[in-house]
């Protein structure tokens, strides 16, 4: 059974991205005693979201079409967690905590409830209820300060909690107000992870408390689960203030777009064949409380490409100008291998990675890379040993690129129309294709897009 440990003072923590692993480091700010609730209660001690459908049937339906109600049957979750983590852990035994400790955020029932790993998806057990109603509304709070990998203080039974105070019990069940439904630390008990080596793999929550929003009092509950006039159930009154559970997030197109504002300028408007011409590009992250890209950072880029089309038609890529900081040309894009230390759980040996960005060449990309223990860049959260320079951009922030662009001798006169946009990716197209996920994991989600134009003189 894995044990919550102080760790030494000489590890330096890293601040920042999908599985939940197992608790390496423990705070006793917490007034909740310390509790393993690895296999502690059985399914049966749990009801199913369906039951829960009868009286909240709108509640249902919106969770149901959230990543809260896939947490542990989505296509890429799925085979991350049986295709390398339950594998790694095989080939590596001291691996198989963290590894079990996946399910304390993906399927909390199941990981309370055992066996690990669960029942794959396909066979229909109760750990397909993925982040349920049940698991959030039998939280009370958090066993660490700050809260991170599954730390949450729960207990199965007839009295459920939630933020509404006018509330009075429901006809099924006992219900409880408690303001712990309104911080952010409930949504840190998932949102934060730190891994076996002690680095915070994953610190959206964290990131949204170092941020301007957190000063504000902007929740991340106000941007998730938005107040709408709504009825709670069927037996029970609208009130005008409600908080829909529509969980939208990275996997929602209409989230994503739009997130980052961006804009292009030339330094002058009529050029020459020849001449050099630079164009700056500004991304404005607007609409976040937390940086973009933010959760499973080992697996996200987004990225600037700025093309330019002349009067005949024909189409130059521009390269982003180097700025020269440590760790730079992770933010580059070009042909690279990474990714080698799948080997192990792929059973592999002389597997000898795949493509890094899988996207051309020159291209900004704004991410946060992830290294083994042998400082080859991962997708593998609990084999990090290291996070690489952040180079994502937080929330109110703007970062500039810049691009130098000789004109060719032989480009056509006329209007050249210049364009910058932004793309995203949930996994890098290499991964995704290697580990056969589902295209849609992979597929490019624009984010937001600017022109300009200058004239190309005779």
């Amino acid at each position: 059974m894995w044990k919550r440990k102080l760790l030494p003072p000489a590890i330096i923590l890293l601040p920042s991205a999908l599985i939940l692993l197992a608790v390496t480091s423990f705070s006793d700010n917490s007034p909740y005693p310390q509790e393993d609730l690895k296999a502690k209660y059985s399914f049966k001690d749990f009801e199913s979201a369906k039951k829960c459908r009868t009286c909240h049937p709108g509640f249902y339906e919106q969770w149901s079409q959230s990543m809260m109600s896939q947490a542990y049957t989505h296509h890429w979750d799925e085979i991350e967690y049986f295709d390398l983590a339950v594998p790694h852990a095989k080939a590596k035994p001291d691996l198989k905590d963290p590894v079990d400790g996946c399910n304390g955020c993906h399927t909390p029932l199941a990981f309370m409830s055992g066996p690990f790993p669960p029942p794959r998806p396909s066979e229909n057990s109760m750990a397909n209820e993925s982040v349920s109603c049940e698991v959030c509304h039998l939280v009370q709070g958090a066993q660490t300060d700050p809260p991170f990998n599954f730390s949450y203080v729960i207990k199965p039974g007839m009295t459920k909690y939630s933020a509404r105070k006018e509330f009075t019990d429901s006809p099924a069940h006992k219900i409880v107000s408690t303001d712990f439904f309104k911080t952010t630390e409930f949504c840190g008990n998932c949102h934060n992870e730190k891994n076996p080596f002690g680095v915070w793999v994953k610190s959206t929550q964290l990131e949204w408390k170092e941020g301007p929003y957190a000063k504000e009092g902007v929740f991340c509950q106000d941007c998730h689960m938005p107040r709408a006039g709504y009825q709670y159930a069927l037996m029970g009154k609208s009130y005008a203030d409600s908080r829909l559970h529509l969980f939208h997030g990275a996997h929602d197109p209409g989230k994503v777009r739009g997130t980052i504002e961006l804009r292009i300028q030339p330094d002058i408007r009529d050029a020459e064949p020849g001449e050099i011409v630079k164009f700056t590009v500004a991304l404005f992250n607007q609409k976040t409380g937390h940086k973009f890209p933010t959760g499973s950072v080992e697996d996200r880029i987004a990225w600037l490409q700025v093309e330019a089309t002349d009067a005949k038609g024909k189409v130059y890529h521009l390269n982003v100008d180097k700025k020269g900081f440590e760790g730079d040309e992770y933010t580059i894009s070009g042909d690279y291998l990474a990714y080698q230390d799948m080997s192990v759980p792929l059973g592999q040996p002389d597997f000898k990675g795949v493509q890094r960005d899988g996207i051309p060449s020159g291209n900004r990309i704004f991410r946060m890379p992830y290294f083994d223990p042998e400082g080859r860049m991962t997708i593998m959260q609990w084999n990090t040993a290291k996070l690489g320079v952040d180079y994502r951009i937080g929330p109110r922030e703007t970062k500039i690129e810049n691009y130098t662009f000789k004109l060719p001798f032989d480009i056509a006169p006329g209007e050249l129309k210049v364009r910058a946009v932004l793309n995203y990716q949930l996994l890098v197209k290499p991964v995704a294709d290697y580990l056969k996920v589902p295209a849609d994991e992979s597929e490019i989600k624009m984010v937001n897009e600017h022109f300009t134009t200058i004239k190309i003189l005779p």
